[in-house]
């Protein structure tokens, strides 16, 4: 008998590697700009918490005022949305591990702080028909670690919180799980790593995708 009924899970390091993308916009934008540019490790520190966040931890301090921070947000905004499937792709074993517990029965939903529209179209792009319902960033509505997002989807999908967990690669996500007194489940293969998630306070850890089976399915 399966574990969960319904998982949600995190879009950018959980189910597809954006690393690359978000790192060559971010830094794309620094060089128009005459700015330092960074690492894609620096990146993966950068993101988590939405792209108006990830824009201003690249932008330099004396470049943070609030008109600056709207013009650079629409300058990365433009640029990765025009080149967000160069190098993004599904983390090795995922397909099939969605697969398999759609099989089972379990549905499926993504919570990302990524704007809407975006995080919608990358994952029907790259999942086409695999979720029931996908939520990115939304005008008026706190991003997570707020509950908000996670605690409306799972009301549009019918989720049981007993039967719901949700996955995801960093500290943000397992504080949002637990905000939405959800079982948090790290991703180990993402961008942030096993330490990361265990001070957060993971419930559980994933190392693979494949691993992910046995959490929900509780087969092993």
């Amino acid at each position: 008998m399966r574990k969960y009924d319904f998982v949600l899970f995190d879009l950018d390091g959980t189910l597809l590697n954006t690393i690359d993308d978000l790192a060559d916009a971010g830094n794309w934008v620094c060089r128009q700009n005459g700015w330092p540019e960074f690492t894609v490790e620096q990146f993966k520190h950068m993101v988590g918490n939405g792209i108006p966040r990830l824009v201003k931890r690249f932008s330099p301090e004396d470049q943070r005022t609030p008109e600056r921070l709207k013009a650079t947000l629409a300058q990365f905004t433009a640029r990765y949305d025009a080149h967000k499937e160069d190098k993004t792709c599904p983390y090795p074993g995922m397909e099939a591990t969605l697969r398999r517990l759609l099989d089972a029965g379990v549905q499926c939903g993504v919570v990302s702080n990524k704007q809407n529209d975006l995080a919608r179209a990358i994952v029907e792009h790259h999942f086409p028909g695999v979720f029931a319902r996908v939520r990115g960033a939304v005008a008026g509505c706190p991003v997570k670690p707020a509950p908000d997002g996670v605690l409306a989807l799972m009301e549009a999908m019918g989720a049981d919180p007993a039967r719901t967990l949700y996955v995801g690669d960093s500290d943000v996500d397992i504080y949002t799980a637990h905000n939405a007194k959800l079982p948090g489940c790290g991703a180990v293969w993402g961008f942030r790593g096993r330490d990361e998630l265990l001070a957060a306070g993971a419930d559980v850890l994933a190392d693979t995708p494949e691993d992910l089976v046995n959490v929900v399915l509780g087969e092993g």
